[in-house]
Parts: C-alpha cells; sequence; structure tokens
C-alpha cells in the first residue's frame, strides 16, 4: 500500500491561505450588508473564494473544504435568523445544496486545470530535457566520428614520414639525388596533409558548442571565392579552376575562414579521390539562401558510401593498412561546419561522370554588383 507523507508545513500554508479566503469574502459580504443591506451576492463571493483556494493550494481537499465553509458561512451570517444555523426555511435546503455543488464542482475543475497546468510544465521540462540529451547526443557522435577518423588518418602520413626520415638518416649518400628529393617532397606532402588535419580539428574544438560560437559576418561570395582558389593553386598548380558567380552576388552572414576551409576540404577530395585536376566552383541564388555546388569529373563516389559519406570514417573497413588517406575528416568537418551555419549539405553522382558536392547557406541581403 502506498503510504502517505503528510508535510506539516504545507498543511499550515494551504489553511492559512484557505482562512483568508474565506475570511476576505465573508468581511466584503459583512460591509455589502452593512452599507447596502444586500445579500444578493454573498453565495457568488464564497464561489469565488473557493476558486482561489483551490488555485493557490494544493490537492482538491482545500477547495472542497472552503465550499462547505462557504456554504455553512451563508447561512450562519447572511441568512435569516443571523448568526444562527438554519437549514428548514423554505426553499433553502435546496439553494444550499446547489451553492454546494457549484462550489465543489468548481474547486474539481480548478484543481484539474491546476493539474494540467503542472502537467505541461513538467512535459515542458521534459521535453527540455530530452532535446539537450539529444544535442548531447549529437555531441558525442560527432567527437566519437571525429576520434575514429583521427585515430586512422594519422597512422599513413606519420608512417610516411617516419619511414622516409629513416630512409634518409640511415642511408645517408647511399641515396641518390632524385631519390633523396623524391623522399623529402613525400615528407613535405605528409606535414603538409597533416597540419590540414590539425586546422580541421581546430575547426571541430571552435564550433562544438554549437553555432553561437561562430563570429558570422556578412561576406561577398567572390571574395570568398577567390581566397578558395588562391589557396587552391598554391596547393595544386595544375588544376583547372572553373568559377561561376551569378551577377547578383549574395551577401552571406558566415565565418569566412571555416568557409573557405569547407570549399578548400572539398577541391581536396575532388582532386585526391576523384583522380581528376579539373573542377568547377559555382555559386546560385535561392529562396531566401544561396547553394555553392563544387563539380569534379573524376571517378565519383561509390554509391555504398553515398549515404554515409558525410560520417568522416566512410569504407575504412575496405581499405588496407597502407592505403592512400581516405576521406577522413575532411567531409566531416564540412557537414559539421555548413550545419553550424544553418545549411544543408549533399553529395551525388553526376550522369555524365564525377561527382557533385554542395551545401547551402541563409542569405541575409542581396545587393547588385556592376560588372567590371
Amino acid at each position: 500500500m502506498k503510504s502517505i507523507h503528510l508535510n506539516p508545513q504545507r498543511i499550515a500554508v494551504n489553511a492559512l491561505k484557505t482562512a483568508a479566503i474565506l475570511g476576505t469574502a465573508t468581511a466584503i459580504n459583512a460591509i455589502l450588508l452593512d452599507r447596502f443591506q444586500t445579500m444578493g451576492n454573498s453565495s457568488e463571493l464564497y464561489v469565488l473564494g473557493v476558486l482561489l483556494i483551490s488555485l493557490n493550494t494544493t490537492g482538491y481537499l482545500w477547495g472542497i473544504l472552503g465550499a462547505l465553509a462557504g456554504v455553512l458561512c451563508v447561512n450562519y451570517f447572511f441568512t435569516y435568523p443571523y448568526t444562527d444555523f438554519n437549514f428548514t426555511l423554505k426553499g433553502y435546503p435546496l439553494t444550499f445544496l446547489v451553492m454546494l455543488t457549484v462550489a465543489i464542482a468548481t474547486s474539481a475543475l480548478s484543481g484539474r486545470i491546476k493539474k494540467q497546468r503542472e502537467f505541461a510544465r513538467e512535459r515542458t521540462r521534459l521535453t527540455e530535457e530530452r532535446q539537450k540529451m539529444l544535442i548531447e547526443a549529437e555531441k558525442e557522435k560527432m567527437r566519437g566520428n571525429l576520434l575514429r577518423a583521427i585515430s586512422h588518418d594519422l597512422r599513413t602520413p606519420l608512417t610516411g614520414i617516419l619511414g622516409a626520415s629513416g630512409a634518409l638518416l640511415d642511408s645517408g649518400d647511399l641515396i641518390d639525388a632524385a631519390s633523396r628529393r623524391d623522399l623529402l617532397s613525400g615528407i613535405h606532402d605528409d606535414a603538409e596533409w597533416l597540419l590540414r588535419m590539425v586546422e580541421n580539428v581546430l575547426s571541430v574544438t571552435r564550433i562544438s558548442g554549437g553555432a553561437p560560437s561562430l563570429h558570422k559576418v556578412c561576406e561577398p561570395l567572390d571574395e570568398v571565392f577567390s581566397q578558395v582558389a588562391a589557396k587552391a593553386r598554391k596547393r595544386y598548380p595544375q588544376i583547372q579552376l572553373k568559377m561561376h558567380i551569378p551577377n547578383q552576388v549574395a551577401l552571406v552572414p558566415m565565418d569566412e575562414m571555416l568557409i573557405v576551409q569547407v570549399l578548400v576540404n572539398l577541391i581536396d577530395n575532388a582532386i585526391l579521390h576523384g583522380g581528376d585536376y579539373a573542377v568547377e566552383l559555382s555559386a546560385q541564388n535561392e529562396e531566401g539562401r544561396v547553394r555553392i555546388t563544387l563539380r569534379d569529373h573524376g571517378r565519383g563516389i561509390p554509391p555504398e558510401d553515398l549515404d554515409n559519406i558525410f560520417e568522416g570514417f566512410v569504407a575504412r573497413d575496405r581499405e588496407s593498412s597502407d592505403a592512400t588517406r581516405g576521406l577522413g575528416i575532411g567531409l566531416s568537418i564540412c557537414c559539421t561546419i555548413v550545419e553550424a551555419h544553418g545549411g544543408e549539405i549533399s553529395a551525388r553522382n553526376m550522369p555524365d561522370g564525377g561527382a557533385c558536392i554542395s551545401f547551402t547557406l541563409p542569405i541575409e541581403e542581396v545587393s547588385a554588383y556592376a560588372e567590371q
């Protein structure tokens, strides 16, 4: 059997509230009777008092007690003969019974409303807690994906750096100039790739707390594309990069450094995994947003990887331990950055070959730029 725990302090508070409200109703009725010689509103005032008692106390009991006390007060103070109980007068028993029924019904109704209000508050609290749990779970998933990606992707370049540097240290003069240059070039490439990975990891730490940590400023896309082109051509001198920006250039609220990093990551993946240096970068204004698209003409994306390509550890189980760097955390970082900006990212293979990755960003305002 469920035990009932009584709280003396709560009982005392509820009793004081009930007595205060009933006393106030009695005082008002007394003033009306004394000043205006009217008793027509005495029952209504007590019904109002019962409603206030029910709303300001816990449980149904105090409203019902208030209803009973209100009926007794009307009979004792405001029914002839005054200051005496008399339920035998003609018509009064029915009147008092109706008043008691109305008062109890009012108490039950107000108690139900209060319960519903408490239930709504509890449901709101649970919804907020569930939302926080989902956000934390998503963060943990992102951290897990990041650690899983790093644990794999760090091994290949570090192994290459250690092997090449070890060969240079151990063999010394036995290695000809051309081979030495190839080894040094490999060390340089692997170190550069590790630097880009560190930049990606730092990006994750910046936005791990959510979008409010982003430093958004309205930037014109032509300037962003120019930065991306400069970085891409420096990294891949043989790249064939075509860019298209609409005449109406969008000013997009963004963290410029992070969006530039997204586009550089996409170009890296297009060249390293597509196997072709022909890349097209374009932007298109849509309703309330801008869509940025990167298209390559390489091998495309394996169909089985399209659904989870942005998870950060695509097809790792199928790679050998000495395989070239996988898709890594680059695309996972791109997805995280775009979503932190309030956009969406997607990937697909093109019918005539190659892959296309596009993402959207909300547009704050649009300005017409004159063609030079």
